[in-house]
């Protein structure tokens, strides 16, 4: 993993506690799919521009979708119960969230860390639209996943903004 883009310490504070596979939401470079390559899951990478990935596109565990999630005709969505693991960070479009909480398998958990309101006081993303409301992670899994860890509020690393973090397990015989 490049020090200049690792990841971030919300996903790898649950890293080791998840199951396989694991589903890579907006990937960008692949930091979350490199940590979860080398922990030994397959992972499905997903993004509009997977020319970043670089090297690990190869991987052998590692299937690749280029897609633009927030396309309007027949955009791609993930199998429901299909991951063990689902990994979103720094990207929000609501329309997808049902499916990506619908995605997680049994046993399975979601790891979400995005921007908040209170944001746009740092820089971009500063429009509502692409800022959760309080709580927002936390009502999207309600009566499907259980909140283990949640978290609000300002952070100062990588930089300054304002984050709202989940990490949610599917109980083993919910669905």
């Amino acid at each position: 993993m490049t020090s200049d883009n690792p990841p971030s310490p919300w996903v790898t504070r649950f890293s080791e506690q998840a199951v396989g596979p694991v589903l890579d939401v907006a990937c960008g470079s692949g930091r979350h799919t490199k940590l979860f390559l080398e922990l030994g899951y397959d992972v499905t990478a997903v993004d509009r521009d997977t020319s970043r990935l670089g090297d690990i596109a190869a991987h052998p565990r590692l299937t690749v979708i280029e897609t633009d999630l927030e396309q309007d005709a027949d955009p791609w969505r993930p199998a429901s119960a299909a991951y063990g693991a689902v990994v979103v960070t720094n990207y929000l479009w609501r329309p997808l969230l049902p499916a990506l909480v619908d995605a997680v398998a049994p046993g399975g958990m979601l790891l979400y860390e995005t921007f908040a309101l209170g944001n746009e006081r740092f820089g971009k993303p500063s429009n509502p639209d692409f800022l959760l409301a309080p709580d927002e992670l936390k009502d999207a899994v309600a009566g499907q996943l259980d909140v283990v860890a949640y978290a609000h509020g300002e952070v100062g690393e990588p930089r300054p903004s304002v984050n709202q973090r989940i990490c949610a397990l599917r109980g083993p015989g919910k669905d």
